[in-house]
């Protein structure tokens, strides 16, 4: 069954995280690590709570409308996620838009693309693997 209240509910958790993951890698963590090391927490502490709010979408959203379900949310949650990270980055550091975009430059290491690319395919894969575990 497609529940787009449970997707919206479940990203709004998922975006409080990563904000709160941002103000304390910005704050305590940045004066402990450099740079990079810093956008590297930033991108991989939250996957696994992503991983568990996917879960959780799957069990709730299981059925013959799966993919449907899991499609809403692998759409809904990292374009909406990046959005409320960039008006953080905005509203706290007067970050313009160009400078965020340097998020994605994978080519000198940035590993905000694989939040994002978590945020696509963790309610993807976790409706697969629930559909596979309930035939």
């Amino acid at each position: 069954m497609i529940r787009p209240a449970l997707a919206l509910a479940l990203w709004a958790a998922i975006a409080v995280l990563v904000v709160l993951n941002d103000i304390v890698g910005d704050t305590w963590i940045a004066a402990a690590l450099s740079v990079r090391a810093v956008e590297w927490y930033k991108a991989l502490v939250p996957l696994p709570y992503i991983a568990l709010m996917a879960i959780i979408h799957a069990r709730r959203t299981a059925g013959p409308h799966w993919l449907e379900a899991a499609l809403v949310a692998a759409l809904l949650w990292p374009s909406s996620t990046v959005f409320v990270d960039f008006l953080y980055a905005r509203l706290t550091f007067d970050e313009d838009p160009a400078s965020f975009l340097n998020r994605f430059a994978f080519w000198w290491g940035a590993p905000y693309g694989l939040l994002v690319l978590g945020l696509f395919v963790l309610p993807l894969v976790a409706g697969a693997l629930e559909r596979k575990t309930r035939r």
